[in-house]
């Protein structure tokens, strides 16, 4: 007969939005296991399984922590209460928590006093103040949980100070925010589909109280075109002109990546995809970006996740999967580079793919003697890819000189290579990208941005290739080149007129916000202090380039501070979902001049 032998949550910490997918191990009448479900419509032998959800109620409300969501709170801050910041941020479990974090939180206060015009002389009257007998009634009724089950309240039952209320009656569940504070309870149980009677004892799991999903600080639109003004993106208007379009890169860290022995310092609920995946849409559609270039996109994330969301976001979505020469994994998971654009605000052309593995395969082919090809091959095999996407403009800044003229934008995506002893090969696939972008550029006279994880610093020989258009002859990267791939030097030359687009915040004169910007950029590259940020490296690796002879920087996202992201250790983390930080610029193309 049919039977449960194992039930368990990959994680006990359940978070708002964030789905529930149960591991089930079933023995079935011959003996033999499975984990595949076994629904009614499709029995096993006269059985089948049904699953319930409980939301277990308790008659004693229950607020949870901003800092450690998956404690209760004691005590709150009463500064947030008058600013009119969203209450769940002013709760704190312990005066240890509220005290360490109060460097970070007193920015959420200057936030809001700088945004209502507030002076903020009673600050030491009001953080002073505990509340230890807080409950969420208090304070705030989203926080309350509503009694309302979804199924009628006969299915409701009450055991001693606790009520359960059927939430579900599928194998998954994804947490609402009714369910905040509260313990869920999972069953299962095995039923004669005759009798429509249970076989046995149901077998069930309790969970931690459910914990709201922590929602990043949001982060400003700073202009750089010589307004001194700073803007919130957010969901419910855009302060752009319509002449103008916003880039955002991000590695969003591939799940196959996501070890908790490397990122051991992440909560394991927030190293989660199921968490992280959310997280990341919700970060990511905020910005409300007119191009989005993600690295370390997940093929059946991609097809199953990202595209379908996005798209219904207004969305458009391309990818290019990384070859699988090297790669000895799943080839469902492996990771590639994806781009999206507004369909509102672009159409598709064309797209280019490049295959370094394939450019490799041409350069021995000319290059290696046949008795060297298979060392060199190995040394420049790595799978790793580029997608270059051209794009129409639907909208049009070039006034009356120019009517019914096409503005076209090529865009290029890329992850070059992580290896730190393969300084050669970054270098390589950096000079065959950008000599793949110059043939483009050639025949279409078209602005050109180009963006991604470079894996390469500041400094380096590929960042000097793309910023400066040549490698220094005596740069120290060039003396290891085993397979004389990178000689003669001379050739590591472009002629795109490329520049990075957080440079802008080096230029930018004396305003609000810039100061800030600039001591969070490296002032002897005039790049970002860091774009990724762990326990064991801080360093900028990600950029978007653009052609300065026609397009001109009119806003970049403001950078994060290091401070903020060591309270919880280094990224990822609860708040930001990536080891990496999204970078993003608005643009506007200038007008075309003769040439």
């Amino acid at each position: 007969m049919l039977s449960v032998v194992r039930v368990h949550l990959p994680s006990d910490i359940p978070i708002v939005g964030c789905e529930l997918t149960p591991y089930v191990l079933l023995r079935r009448p011959d003996k033999t296991f499975t984990t595949e479900d076994v629904p009614e419509s499709s029995p096993l032998q006269g059985h089948f399984l049904r699953y319930k959800w409980y939301r277990v109620q308790s008659d004693k409300k229950v607020t949870l922590c901003s800092v450690h969501p998956s404690e209760q709170a004691t005590l709150q801050c009463l500064g947030c209460v008058k600013a009119k910041l969203p209450i769940a941020k002013s709760f704190h479990c312990s005066p240890k928590c509220f005290s360490d974090a109060w460097q970070h939180h007193r920015v959420l206060h200057e936030r809001a006093a700088s945004a209502v015009n507030e002076n903020g002389n009673e600050e030491e009257e009001l953080f002073g103040r505990f509340n230890a007998n807080l409950t969420s009634s208090q304070s705030n009724p989203s926080l309350s949980n509503g009694t309302t089950p979804l199924y009628p309240a006969a299915v409701a039952q009450r055991s001693g100070g606790e009520t359960w209320f059927e939430v579900g009656r599928s194998k998954t569940y994804t947490p609402t925010t009714d369910d905040i504070g509260h313990v869920l309870k999972f069953e299962c149980v095995v039923v004669d589909v005759e009798m429509k009677q249970t076989v046995g004892h149901a077998s069930t799991i309790l969970t931690s109280r459910v914990i709201p999903a922590p929602s990043p600080s949001p982060r400003c639109l700073i202009s750089v075109s010589g307004v001194d003004v700073t803007g919130h993106l957010d969901l419910d208007g855009r302060i752009l002109s319509s002449g103008t379009f916003t880039v955002l890169s991000y590695n969003i860290l591939s799940d196959a990546y996501a070890a908790s022995e490397i990122y051991s310092y992440c909560p394991s609920w927030a190293l989660s995809w199921a968490y992280r995946r959310q997280n990341l849409l919700r970060e990511i559609v905020g910005y409300r970006a007119d191009i989005v270039c993600l690295q370390e996109v997940q093929s059946d994330h991609f097809e199953e996740f990202f595209a379908p969301e996005l798209d219904k976001h207004g969305y458009q979505s391309l990818f290019k999967r990384k070859t699988a020469e090297v790669f000895s994994g799943n080839i469902h998971t492996i990771d590639g580079c994806a781009t999206f654009f507004r369909r509102d605000r672009f159409s598709h052309v064309k797209k280019y793919e490049v295959e370094f593995n394939k450019a490799a395969q041409s350069l021995t082919d000319a290059l290696v003697p046949s008795a060297q090809k298979k060392t060199a091959l190995t040394r420049l095999v790595k799978d790793n890819v580029a997608l270059i996407v051209v794009l129409e403009a639907k909208f049009s800044n070039q006034g009356v000189d120019n009517p019914g003229k096409r503005q076209l934008v090529c865009v290029a995506n890329t992850h070059v290579n992580v290896h730190q002893d393969l300084k050669d090969v970054k270098l390589w696939q950096v000079h065959t990208l950008l000599k793949g972008l110059e043939k483009i550029a050639a025949s279409a006279d078209i602005p050109m941005l180009v963006c991604g994880d470079f894996n390469s610093v500041p400094g380096s020989a590929p960042h000097a290739l793309l910023a400066m258009g040549k490698v220094d002859p005596m740069h120290p990267e060039l003396v290891v080149d085993p397979l004389g791939i990178l000689r003669p030097s001379s050739k590591l030359t472009h002629q795109l007129p490329l520049v990075s687009a957080y440079s802008s915040f080096a230029r930018v004169g004396v305003g609000l916000g810039f100061e800030q910007q600039r001591r969070r950029m490296d002032p002897t590259t005039n790049e970002p202090l860091f774009t990724n940020c762990t326990r064991d490296f801080i360093g900028t690796l990600d950029y978007i380039f653009y052609s300065a002879d026609s397009l001109t920087v009119e806003s970049l996202l403001e950078l994060l501070d290091e401070d903020s992201l060591r309270k919880d250790t280094a990224l990822p983390s609860p708040e930001w979902s990536s080891d990496h930080i999204a970078l993003l610029a608005e643009f506007r193309c200038k007008p075309r001049l003769r040439r």
